[in-house]
């Protein structure tokens, strides 16, 4: 059995307490079937010493840069908005040389108003990334050469990951989750911390708008009888009456609850539990595509690469293969 993944969390000065926690609050609850961690999550500060938050109280932290030099995986935690690498160009001293000593192959991760730092040290240049709505505009300002999208929760541009506000930093965990482990895990930490199991990336951020009356009607009910029908065609209408709703009554309230429009929320669905079943049965890419309501297997192949940029196989194989090297139980698959 391999070590666990180690996540280096780094605190700067102005961290907001609650982004801070969020590594450790998904990561700590991955587990295997014998309730083996797979991550081992720490925090550190660029010297080792205590690290002054945006709520007015200092927390300890018991490591150093070094602990950056030795993880799979670094994420910066949120930053107060505006304190001063939202403001201007001025980097705590040190950072550039820690960041120098992080491996090739790391993973670094930046919750909201920390993807200027990664800015800072020129690491988004010419990469897609994102931060809270309120600060795209600011960032694209200050930093002309990174490709910033403002609509979206989260941005996977390979090793450098990028996320919105705080609600989309459980989103980018757990994503990170089933990049390294499957739907399966990352579901199962989704529901111990009680967390939505899944919004893709690409779904809008809710920025401001003003709030809709309410009627006492909501799509939360259809929504969830109809992830029990998606091996069957399902139209926006039949949706709509289900709820009581007028088509157009329904598709704005759908979209003011999911940031999505019906149909693209059902299409995500259908890719998500084509997914689930790639990872945890023998069914042929056709047989899985009649039972997700993606008819066949030609769609289903331009659905999954759209959404992950591999073929079903391709995604079959190397899950397996990753499960296998980390020793998570995949059926069917000898471990």
């Amino acid at each position: 059995m391999t070590n666990p993944h180690r996540v280096a969390v780094l605190a700067l000065d102005g961290v907001i307490a609650f982004e801070l926690s969020i590594p450790d609050r998904v990561f700590s609850a991955a587990m295997l079937d014998d309730l083996t961690p797979k991550y081992d999550v720490r925090v550190c500060s660029l010297d080792g010493r205590p690290v002054r938050t945006s709520s007015g109280f200092t927390i300890n932290v018991e490591h150093g840069p070094e602990l950056l030099r030795e993880a799979d995986t670094v994420v910066v935690a949120t930053l107060q908005p505006d304190g001063p690498l939202c403001d201007v160009r001025e980097m705590p001293d040190g950072l550039a040389e820690a960041f120098a000593g992080i491996r090739p192959e790391t993973r670094i991760v930046s919750f909201c108003s920390a993807a200027f730092v990664l800015a800072e040290l020129g690491l988004l240049d010419g990469k897609p990334a994102t931060t809270h709505w309120m600060l795209t505009d600011l960032l694209r300002t200050r930093f002309p050469k990174v490709e910033v999208d403002p609509d979206v929760l989260f941005v996977d541009a390979g090793r450098i990951l990028t996320s919105a506000g705080a609600g989309s930093a459980i989103d980018l965990c757990l994503h990170l989750v089933r990049l390294d482990h499957g739907s399966r895990v990352a579901t199962a930490v989704a529901r111990r911390c009680v967390f939505p199991p899944w919004r893709e990336g690409g779904q809008a951020q809710f920025i401001e708008r003003p709030v809709p009356e309410s009627s006492g009607i909501g799509t939360a009910e259809v929504r969830e009888w109809a992830l029990q029908q998606l091996d069957r065609p399902l139209s926006i209408d039949e949706l709509a009456r289900r709820a009581r709703m007028s088509r157009r009554s329904f598709t704005r309230r759908f979209r003011e609850e999911t940031g999505q429009s019906p149909t693209q929320w059902l299409t995500r669905q259908r890719v998500e539990h084509a997914r689930r079943l790639l990872e945890s049965s023998e069914l042929t890419v056709d047989q899985i595509a009649r039972r997700t309501g993606l008819g066949t297997g030609v769609s289903l192949r331009q659905h999954l690469r759209a959404v992950l940029g591999v073929s079903p196989s391709a995604y079959r194989r190397t899950f397996r293969e990753r499960a296998a090297t980390s020793g998570t139980a995949v059926p069917g698959v000898p471990t």
